[in-house]
């Protein structure tokens, strides 16, 4: 892969949220918001429908202003950043002209740019150099995504924002893909991501920032924040399975009846799992820690349309 240019890491913050809100009429999408995102972090953010993420995006990118608070990228404010060439985004969906091979459209691109690096570079760095000659018209959704990956690269950008990045692509590209993002953070770039595939986050963030009802609910490493969804899970085949039954055992959060298998979430598994051995037919039981969409799921419960 090429060596890019991104500039080490700093002491200036990459991101600063101080007691950011945004409000819409009445509606309150984003409700006192304090983030700090250091140079060289990767991080996921996370959130339901409805629960503030894109609001929070549009501020850090300068298309919109917070109603109260104050939003800086790398000390300034958000549109200047982006007028010297600091921040990019990747948006899951943008306009892409079909007629332009995937080169040309690197090529036009770049060319809006005062600074920019080679478009070979960046074609390396998106791993789409195979494809360069290909007509825009002719790429995968997958194909497509990286190509906008690779117009974000160009300038080189010291903070990147990516929405739904890996939208399309199959298993090969989302481990290059990913491989790209690691190496740039490791360079210093800064990377904050929005996603849908959770498991995504549990494994390439530093950092997963969990957002609900326009509020920060959880901060923290993905072990940290799986920590937060209290008790386990016991898997166990039971075929006929008595949810009813089950609910009643002390401890237990949710019962769930897939097929032959029934899953019950439970502070107290130890209980859940004595019963299960001594007074049904219950066989292959198995206990395990709660993860991150079981963290999700408890952390927010916000819903409606994202903002």
């Amino acid at each position: 892969m090429t060596q890019t240019t991104v500039e080490p890491r700093s002491t200036t913050l990459a991101v600063q949220l101080d007691g950011v809100r945004k409000n819409f009429g009445d509606v309150s999408a984003v409700r006192g918001i304090d983030l700090e995102l250091h140079p060289g972090e990767v991080v996921a953010f996370l959130g339901p429908n409805g629960a503030g993420k894109t609001t929070t995006i549009d501020m850090i990118l300068g298309l919109s202003q917070p109603s109260h608070g104050e939003v800086s990228v790398f000390g300034m404010k958000p549109r200047d950043a982006v007028a010297h060439g600091l921040v990019s985004a990747v948006m899951q969906t943008g306009g892409l002209l079909k007629d332009l091979t995937v080169r040309e459209t690197l090529t036009y691109t770049g060319s809006l740019f005062a600074h920019s690096r080679s478009v070979d570079e960046v074609l390396d760095d998106a791993g789409i150099s195979a494809i360069a000659n290909r007509k825009v018209a002719k790429c995968s959704g997958g194909e497509q995504q990286r190509l906008r990956f690779a117009m974000a690269l160009l300038s080189d950008p010291a903070l990147i924002v990516l929405d739904e990045p890996t939208t399309g692509m199959d298993v090969e590209g989302r481990r290059t893909f990913w491989s790209a993002i690691r190496a740039d953070a490791d360079r210093g770039r800064t990377v904050l991501f929005a996603t849908h595939y959770l498991e995504e986050a549990d494994q390439y963030a530093d950092r997963i920032v969990l957002i609900s009802n326009g509020q920060i609910v959880a901060d923290g490493s993905g072990a940290q924040v799986k920590a937060l969804a209290a008790g386990r899970t016991v898997r166990a085949t039971w075929p006929g399975a008595n949810s009813d039954v089950l609910s009643r055992i002390h401890g237990v959060d949710h019962v769930e009846l897939r097929g032959d298998t029934v899953l019950v979430h439970a502070r107290d598994t130890d209980a859940v799992a004595r019963y299960l051995l001594t007074s049904t037919p219950a066989h292959d039981l198995e206990i395990t820690a709660r993860g991150l969409e079981d963290a999700f799921i408890a952390l927010t419960a916000s819903k409606g349309s994202d903002r």
